[in-house]
């Protein structure tokens, strides 16, 4: 079984299901598991629609994989709430947020330097593929709809909690009284920001032109 074959996306696609079904038993808020999981519906519709015409790589199809998994598990506790410094207790008797010097939940924050860190390389798979990107633009226009899709996205976590107010409105924010959370969120889009930067990194230092045509005369090139 290869990344490339329909058996690894059937796996995948039954194990998220599994994980799915799973963790909609018994939510902390059952309100907020539904906001929540309009990202995953949004989410499979595409991939489902988009399958026939346009089928991802494995490597693309993993790391959707690995960012809907987290998303389900925010959306289970709710984003705040996740215990991971309960489950690093168990595991090490003592808590994530005492060695990293945490005041705050930032499992938040976790997935949404997920989103630039595993959702950039299949953004730019379909700008290479469809829009047909190279050099500065393979670049340039992935990172510009990692950055906006998530910036977009923390407007729509803003209006729906204004919508629904009250608990279920704060539950689904998860801001934990920070003013500057959404703005904390979107600068976590690094490391596509860092390849970025090194798309624009001078590869050869030698110009071309009659540089070029000298050395190719030479029989250097």
């Amino acid at each position: 079984m290869t990344l490339s074959s329909a058996r690894y996306r059937l796996v995948l696609a039954t194990l998220f299901l599994a994980l799915w079904i799973a963790l909609a038993i018994a939510p902390s808020d059952r309100a907020d598991w539904l906001l929540e999981n309009l990202l995953v519906f949004v989410f499979a519709a595409v991939l489902v629609l988009s399958f026939k015409r346009l089928p991802l790589s494995g490597i693309s199809y993993t790391t959707i994989f690995l960012f809907l998994c987290l998303h389900t598990l925010g959306a289970h506790y709710t984003y705040s709430e996740v215990p991971y410094d309960d489950w690093f207790r168990a595991a090490t008797g003592g808590t994530l947020n005492d060695a990293m010097g945490w005041e705050r939940n930032h499992f938040d924050r976790l997935v949404h330097f997920s989103y630039g860190l595993l959702l950039a390389y299949p953004i730019r798979e379909v700008f290479l593929r469809v829009v047909d990107a190279r050099g500065f633009w393979g670049y340039f226009l992935p990172l510009d709809v990692t950055m906006s899709t998530s910036m977009m996205f923390e407007l729509f976590e803003w209006a729906v909690a204004e919508r629904v107010g009250g608990e279920l409105g704060m539950a689904y924010l998860g801001s934990q009284g920070d003013v500057w959370d959404a703005h904390k969120d979107m600068a976590l889009q690094r490391d596509f920001a860092r390849e970025f930067r090194d798309s624009l990194r001078v590869k050869h230092a030698e110009p071309l032109g009659e540089t070029k045509i000298a050395r190719m005369r030479r029989g250097e090139d």
